[in-house]
């Protein structure tokens, strides 16, 4: 089934680079990478981050009350804090294009970045470097895959491979929702007393069934066994106009969505992160019932954060199921099989 993309939100693109060894093990070779969101100008960003945990780059300058409104990409990277050297070859390769704020002398890209702690494969020195963010900036296109790939190759869900999943949604105002996530939590996608996931109408949406009762049971020891990794970060978008602030309530209203997929979600060992952006092609006419003493963008804020709250959830159930074994940790279809056959 399609769930679409966030680059279905116009002037969105996703550019994705990673070094996978195909026989990579726990203790040699590489599983790390980079996911870049660039975006068209004028684009207003905010953030949000409820993880105790965060590994990030640039989330300040989103508060809406500083002075930068716009963002050129954001970068979402393996390697935990050492991966935010991705966002370097971002800002170079937009400075080569001109983006950026314009300065005397040049431009400064605002490349607002976020990490998560993958894989523990061929060790400290095997993460994504400048270039690593340059190539996934240069490759950016319409076309997301996901899965293992980009920041998803080295990124787990407890006992299972998970990765990079996207979603979208179209609302009767004709205003575009997406969203891109890399899934990679300390709590669990997957119900270990069913074998299925946490929300009914995504196990319907994803045509599930109930596993057998021994895959359950395999999959309930070793999930009892293992120890958290940590931290989603993700990127919800909008073609809509919204102003920072409204952004920034988009972005509360998203985490939601990582609390509905994810059990328990925003743990002291998650670094839960969630960007939030607005191309502002399109123009929503106020709400004329909205109180004059309150925000005009209150209806479409609302409207907005709902769809990407749903967008999200559904973001990662597809980053979990397009996940191809590394190292060897098992996927969903490898530990329940029955589930998807």
């Amino acid at each position: 089934m399609a769930h679409g993309a966030i680059t279905d939100v116009s002037g969105i693109l996703v550019g994705q680079h990673s070094r996978l060894d195909a026989d990579a093990t726990m203790g040699s070779g590489w599983a790390t990478g980079t996911t870049v969101i660039r975006t068209p100008p004028g684009t207003v960003g905010a953030v949000d981050v409820r993880g105790g945990a965060p590994g990030t780059r640039e989330t300040d300058l989103l508060d809406p009350a500083n002075s930068v409104q716009h963002v050129d990409a954001v970068a979402l990277c393996g390697g935990s804090a050492y991966g935010l050297a991705a966002a370097d070859g971002v800002m170079r390769f937009l400075e080569e294009q001109n983006r950026g704020v314009a300065m005397d002398g040049g431009v400064v890209p605002i490349v607002p970045a976020a990490v998560i702690f993958d894989l523990p494969v061929g060790g400290w020195q095997r993460r994504p470097t400048a270039d690593f963010g340059y190539e996934a900036a240069r490759s950016a296109g319409s076309e997301v895959a996901v899965g293992t790939v980009g920041a998803g190759v080295g990124a787990r869900a407890g006992v299972l491979k998970a990765g990079v999943g996207t979603a979208s949604t179209t609302l009767d105002s004709g205003v575009t929702v997406g969203a891109l996530v890399i899934v990679n939590p300390a709590g669990n996608v997957i119900d270990p007393t069913t074998g299925l996931p946490w929300q009914a109408d995504l196990i319907a949406e994803f045509g599930l069934r109930s596993p057998a009762a021994a895959e359950i049971a395999r999959f309930a020891e070793l999930d009892a066994d293992h120890g958290p990794l940590n931290t989603t970060i993700a990127v919800v978008a909008t073609d809509a106009a919204l102003s920072p602030a409204g952004c920034r309530r988009v972005a509360v209203a998203a985490q939601d969505g990582l609390a509905r997929a994810i059990r328990p979600a925003h743990t002291p060992l998650d670094g839960d992160t969630v960007f939030a952006l607005a191309t502002g092609a399109v123009e929503v006419p106020p709400n004329p019932d909205t109180p004059a003493s309150m925000s005009p963008e209150l209806a479409l804020i609302t409207a907005v954060g709902v769809a990407a709250a749903d967008c999200l959830a559904r973001a990662v159930l597809v980053g979990v199921l397009a996940a191809e074994s590394v190292a060897g940790i098992p996927t969903y279809r490898d530990l329940l099989p029955t589930a998807t056959g």
